[in-house]
């Protein structure tokens, strides 16, 4: 029995043998307690939850992908549940469309970081022993000097593979030797916004490389980091079209908190009638 706040997912039908295709081309059978707890971590209601896991349920067909699914669940948030619960769900999607080109990727992290007490810079070059390196984001926190690699990946099938780590390793163990101090780091870290591949995790836990996915590892994943925080991408905001979007991503605006001001919203493009609104998906979303 399903205590209060809970949804029962273990009496719904699910059909036999339904696989459902993941992103990357495998697949899994589907699970609607695995469904139910993205909606809980979204916010959505007890009763919103059994709603969309049911509808889902029923909708299942064969060869139907976690793409399918997702859109389903968002098109019933964004429909029937409160603002802020559609644009939770979709962070995920919303990190994709930092893309394509991944320089807004790169500053998202940077903003990220920052959010968790690092001091940032990004897309600045460094000497190392051997060789010079672009680093994508370099943070500083308690005396500790940190370079990341940030890979972005457009689609969400895109797995990050071992000869990622082997590069970041390479790049960062000749940086951690540079003979100036100005220049050196005291490690590297791989950052994506999928998943890594087994070789490249077996790979990292071996050479203590740190990487940081998605949903791995277990605690301190990217998912965790942007929620502990409240730093969503400015893309979940479902109150904004693409257009409007993209002309914030160019000029490096690129979490939703910093959409506080009516004045920056008119200045690219919102037009005032609509602006209201989206300040307060962004107030109820990101807590600005």
């Amino acid at each position: 029995m399903s205590t209060v706040g809970e949804t029962d997912t273990r009496a719904l039908h699910v059909p036999v043998n339904i696989l459902i295709t993941k992103a990357d081309g495998e697949q899994e059978p589907f699970d609607p307690a695995k469904l139910d707890h993205s909606l809980e971590n979204s916010g959505a209601s007890p009763a919103m939850r059994s709603r969309v896991v049911s509808h889902i349920t029923r909708e299942l067909r064969p060869g139907m992908t976690t793409e399918d699914i997702y859109r389903h669940a968002f098109e019933i948030l964004e429909r029937e549940e409160e603002q802020p619960v559609a644009a939770r769900y979709s962070i995920k999607r919303a990190v994709f469309a930092l893309g394509p080109s991944g320089f807004p990727f790169e500053q998202f992290l940077a903003e990220v970081l920052r959010a968790h007490g690092w001091s940032v810079r990004t897309g600045i070059t460094l000497t190392g022993r051997c060789a010079s390196h672009e680093v994508d984001v370099l943070a500083e926190k308690d005396g500790k000097r940190v370079g990341i690699e940030a890979k972005f990946h457009n689609e969400p099938g895109g797995k990050t593979d071992i000869k990622d780590a082997l590069y970041v390793k390479a790049r960062y163990e000749d940086l951690r030797n540079a003979p100036d101090a100005s220049t050196r780091v005291d490690e590297g870290w791989l950052m994506t916004n999928t998943n890594f591949t087994q070789n490249a995790v077996r790979y990292a836990q071996c050479s203590n490389l740190t990487l940081i996915s998605w949903d791995y590892p277990r605690k301190g994943n990217l998912v965790d980091l942007i929620e502990e925080a409240r730093v969503h991408p400015l893309t979940c905001l479902t109150t904004l079209s693409e257009g409007e979007k993209h002309r914030l991503l160019d000029n490096k605006i690129v979490l939703c908190k910093h959409v506080s001001s009516p004045h920056l919203l008119e200045e690219y493009g919102v037009k005032p009638g609509r602006i209201p609104q989206v300040l307060d998906e962004a107030r109820r979303l990101c807590g600005i």
